[in-house]
């Protein structure tokens, strides 16, 4: 790589680079490449960087367009933000795995080192049978001695079921687990891809199953940090800038990475994109008043639709503002945005007590959220078939379900090419 880019400095065009999309796997790419000398130019439709995990105004309110959790196993997205002076630290909030129910169950991982902590933690958690405990520890050492790999074909759920962990435990954590991090649903969803998770987070250091929650809008979490450190060093992040086909691009620029979301994909590089469906995020926001409090940042709820309900007091001061998502498809997809408000208020007064009307609700949806991380589903890039033209988005990781760590992976990968 060096030596390429040492050939190309005797041409400014040659070290010119387009990259298309500025959500997190766009801008991973372009402060990949700027860091080596390469003069980058973002171009992206909307008017906040970020994509699909970004600020939006609507309603009147300032809001995400989901919420989005980090694990400590994150180290790519991590090492971006530390590199844009996005401080982890100051950003999100960071708790031992800690995953309570209202329903009674509680699942918290001790400062043990790994594999103690986790195992300690299955002992202690409340609303187990016994005989779910041990087969919980009996599945991790099964899963860790086949390095976490399976039979391309098998569902999450087929895995389960084999390992005997579909019960309470199946119902409090894995199930979630695997429609939180693949937004699709286990009997849909690809084992391997759910076991890659395990693998890195749950069982890798302690510190990398910790739960890191943003403290601030996505937006500012790292994409505007990230559109200023390319700024400083002659790079340009261009709004309300959307791409339509890449043949003025391909006369300009040396190279183009395209980083969008799959969907957008046709008019770019035709063809890749007929072989995903999608699987959507929905978030309802609801505001009571500031007496409002959960017992902590991030609850779950496992009787009816809503799955997590997030305490935006506690995390960005906005106190009495709870957020509700519902990930993955489901009967509440038929519902309108008024039938999903009211029934979060009833889940959420039935969970935590008679709860006041709220002052203001708001439903954001995100249709095509994700891809449908089923098994053996199809992993395209960083290479095209045009010359110069890469790929980067969190649907192309070889491994990873779509998340933000698969985001920034990828734009390192299709960065790396060039």
């Amino acid at each position: 790589m060096a030596a390429d880019l040492g050939a190309a400095a005797g041409h400014e065009s040659a070290r010119r680079v387009a990259v298309v999309g500025a959500g997190y796997a766009g801008l991973a790419a372009a402060v990949t490449l700027a860091r080596r000398g390469v003069r980058v130019t973002v171009f992206e439709s909307g008017p906040v960087p970020g994509g699909r995990a970004r600020r939006v105004t609507t309603g009147g309110h300032t809001l995400d367009n989901g919420q989005h959790i980090l694990v400590g196993a994150y180290t790519a997205l991590l090492g971006l933000m530390r590199e844009v002076g996005a401080d982890p630290d100051a950003l999100l909030l960071r708790i031992p795995l800690e995953l309570r129910y209202a329903q009674g169950f509680r699942l918290r991982t001790p400062g043990l080192p790994a594999p103690l902590h986790l195992a300690v933690g299955l002992f202690t958690a409340t609303g187990l049978p016994w005989r779910e405990r041990f087969a919980a520890v009996a599945f991790m050492q099964a899963m860790r001695a086949k390095r976490f790999r399976v039979e391309a074909h098998v569902s999450v759920s087929t895995l389960l079921e084999a390992h005997s962990q579909a019960g309470m435990i199946g119902r409090f954590l894995w199930f979630p687990l695997c429609i939180s991090a693949l937004n699709t649903l286990p009997q849909q969803a690809s084992a391997n891809a759910f076991l890659a998770v395990l693998r890195d987070s749950l069982a890798g250091a302690r510190a990398a199953s910790e739960l890191l929650i943003p403290r601030v809008d996505l937006t500012k979490l790292f994409p505007e940090p990230a559109a200023a450190w390319l700024a400083a060093r002659g790079g340009e992040v261009r709004t309300g800038s959307p791409v339509r086909d890449l043949a003025a691009l391909r006369r300009e620029f040396d190279r183009i990475i395209v980083a969008v979301g799959p969907h957008q994909l046709e008019p770019l590089i035709p063809g890749l994109a007929s072989a995903y469906t999608y699987q959507p995020i929905y978030t309802i926001y609801l505001k009571y008043p500031s007496s409002v409090r959960l017992p902590l940042a991030m609850l779950g709820l496992s009787e009816g639709v809503v799955q997590w309900v997030f305490d935006r007091g506690q995390l960005e001061g906005d106190a009495g503002l709870l957020a509700c998502v519902i990930s993955a498809q489901g009967d509440h997809q038929q519902m309108s945005q008024d039938e999903l408000a009211a029934t979060c208020h009833r889940e959420l007064s039935t969970a935590l007590g008679k709860l006041p009307k709220p002052e203001w609700t708001q439903v954001i949806a995100e249709k095509r959220a994700t891809v449908t991380c089923v098994p053996e589903i199809p992993r395209f890039g960083p290479d095209t078939a045009l010359p110069g033209v890469f790929l980067a988005g969190d649907y192309t990781d070889p491994e990873y379900p779509p998340t933000l760590e698969a985001a920034a992976l990828s734009g390192i990968r299709a960065a790396e090419r060039i």
